[in-house]
């Protein structure tokens, strides 16, 4: 029979060593440390190539999207990316491959992968009163990041294959949300004394992220003071019981000296005040929006709040109201209010893709088609705008201009399972049976999943009438992709 203290105290470890957010963000800081970080080795970088680093990566993303509902919104997706690849840029260690994505689940949480895969949940940014909350939490999971915590964390775990590894870092990660044996067979053996050798290791781990993460925080321009703000408020609510107890603070409580701390360190730079981007509040109206059952919901939510002026953000709140009617099919009260959004907004790229799809809905494809084009041509570098043209031309019927435009998309924002399937669609619509599979075989690339991508792979070269140049170019990526599905197989850590 299991030991439930043991129990506990494993699966404090695997959760911390997988780098999940805990919390436990305060450690005391000076400037004068900002170079004199402390070097737990590095040895990490001789056990794990980068190449075998990204396949972790590409393994563990298979086992949370079989989990957990990775949300495929591209308005969502880039503003975290955007925000994320700042704070990138302000850590005086920021080097390195990241990939920034939401989970749809009312948890208020965050994680940090391997390979810079950092998953921020939903629930989180709600929970959030403002932008500098959300980026103190990605600031941490950074930390982690560019100090490789996880990477030597896996020292211990040599013997274990990627897949092997993958799957104890995705049942530490996502808990009994995976197969509950997973974890527990993974770590079977473990005694009580090695348990509390990680667990102090890991305690140091998040000692360098708080400090770093801090650093990083302000060096963006964003307000220091919104670390122990934000999870002494969330701590306070949860004794309240206004809200159900975060599970960092279930894992790690937030204690008086570590907020003591924290202030201190967040002293030593002072506040700095800037206003929210307006993109943050359209981002929690869209998610507010989306954890809404029906449209009604949202509906009555949005109009409450408009009602009553209970809202952070005016226009986020018409925004969110707008979604709603969408959704709803209330196609002339969404046009009516995105278009007095426009009018106070109008470059927003966000309004400008419901003005279009909803005159899509209306039948009037023709006028879509030209907003976006236009939205395109005065910001060519934004992808949303891009993908959302693309998506408009399919609808049209235009699948091949649709293709030329994801084509290019993908060449400027690669690796995107979501773009290749788009391609891939509308390479089958425009008759490019080729196209197709080379399209699909990037899209499972993408997630992870190489024997369905050599396969794909393997269709495209015997399609007919194959060019000598395109047939060799696929036979290139194929021998690519099996050498290094030979590579994960045969190699153990």
């Amino acid at each position: 029979m299991k030991n439930p203290a043991i129990s506990r105290a494993i699966r404090g470890l695997v959760l911390s060593a997988a780098v999940v957010f805990a919390g436990t963000f305060f450690a005391t800081w000076s400037p004068a440390q900002q170079l004199d970080l402390p070097d737990f080795g590095s040895s990490a970088d001789l056990v794990i190539s980068s190449a075998r680093e990204r396949r972790l990566g590409q393994e563990f993303m298979k086992r949370v999207r079989k989990t957990l509902s990775v949300i495929d919104d591209l308005l969502l997706t880039d503003y975290l990316e955007n925000l994320g690849n700042r704070l990138v840029a302000a850590s005086s260690t920021g080097a390195g491959r990241y990939r920034f994505f939401f989970i749809e689940h009312p948890t208020i949480n965050a994680f940090a992968g391997p390979d810079g895969h950092i998953g921020v949940f939903s629930g989180l940014v709600l929970a959030a009163e403002n932008e500098s909350e959300l980026a103190a939490v990605m600031a941490h999971e950074i930390a982690h990041v560019t100090q490789r915590h996880l990477t030597r964390l896996l020292e211990d775990r040599k013997r274990l294959s990627i897949p092997a590894t993958a799957a104890l870092i995705a049942a530490a990660v996502l808990g009994t949300q995976v197969d509950a044996n997973l974890g527990a067979a993974a770590i079977t053996g473990i005694q009580a004394a090695t348990v509390q050798r990680y667990i102090n290791f890991t305690r140091a781990h998040e000692k360098e992220a708080d400090r770093i993460g801090i650093a990083t925080l302000a060096a963006a321009g964003f307000d220091p003071y919104a670390m122990p703000g934000f999870f002494e408020r969330l701590a306070k609510a949860s004794r309240t019981h206004e809200i159900s107890v975060p599970e960092f603070l279930r894992t790690h409580p937030v204690t008086s000296s570590r907020t003591a701390d924290a202030l201190g360190r967040a002293d030593r730079y002072g506040h700095r005040q800037r206003p929210d981007d307006l993109r943050f509040h359209l981002v929690r109206a869209r998610l507010r929006e989306r954890s809404f059952s029906n449209a009604r919901k949202a509906i009555a939510h949005f109009r409450a709040q408009l009602e009553g002026k209970r809202y952070r953000n005016e226009v986020a709140a018409h925004y969110g109201y707008a979604l709603g009617l969408a959704r709803g099919n209330q196609i002339r009260a969404a046009r009516a209010l995105t278009d007095e959004l426009l009018t106070r907004h109008p470059q927003q790229a966000e309004f400008m893709i419901l003005k279009a799809r909803l005159d899509a809905k209306r039948g009037a494809a023709d006028r879509a088609t030209k907003t976006l084009q236009n939205a395109v041509g005065l910001r060519p570098s934004n992808i949303p705008l891009r993908v959302a043209y693309a998506d408009i031309l399919m609808a049209s019927g235009q699948p091949a201009r649709a293709l030329e435009t994801l084509e290019e998309v993908a060449r400027k924002w690669p690796g995107r399972a979501l773009i290749y399937q788009k391609m891939a669609d509308a390479a089958l619509k425009s008759g490019r049976k080729t196209a197709t599979h080379r399209y699909r075989a990037e899209k499972f690339y993408a997630e992870g999943d190489l024997e369905p991508a050599i396969r794909q792979l393997e269709i495209a070269l015997r399609q007919p009438g194959l060019s000598y140049h395109d047939a060799a170019g696929i036979q290139v990526r194929l021998d690519a992709i099996k050498r290094e599905e030979q590579d994960a197989e045969k190699k153990r850590w």
